[in-house]
């Protein structure tokens, strides 16, 4: 089982750029399907993007071409690069893992059983 702590939040104008990290313990990092999500005020958490154990990566429709996900198997860390930010990325973002898990079901939220503390991101218009 991994423990993972999120970072690289704050607050910011809408245009620009945050880069959120993920750093995991245990030795088996390489193993995880590790998924970014994110929940806003009064909103479901939602689904944003996900790098598979294998190195695939996914997105969510509404975030290609301003979110990238990578991961840095030395470092135990994903992250999320995201650009062109607008106000209504503003929310909660969370990251979490599922170990060895199946890419049909790397979107959905109930599969993932690791979930870290989360961290804020603001924007402003």
């Amino acid at each position: 089982q991994v423990q993972l702590v999120e970072s690289g939040g704050g607050l910011v104008q809408a245009g620009g750029s945050l880069r959120l990290s993920c750093a995991a313990s245990g030795r088996t990092f390489s193993s995880y399907n590790m998924g970014w999500f994110r929940q806003a005020p009064g909103k479901e958490r939602e689904f944003v993007s996900a790098i598979s154990w294998s190195g695939s990566t996914y997105y969510e429709d509404s975030v290609k071409g301003r979110f990238t996900i990578a991961r840095d198997l030395a470092k135990n860390t994903v992250y999320l690069q995201i650009d062109n930010l607008k106000p209504e990325d503003t929310a909660v973002y969370y990251c979490a893992a599922k170990y060895r898990g199946r890419i049909a079901t790397i979107a959905t939220i109930t599969i993932y059983d690791t979930w870290g503390q989360g961290t804020q991101v603001t924007v402003s218009s």
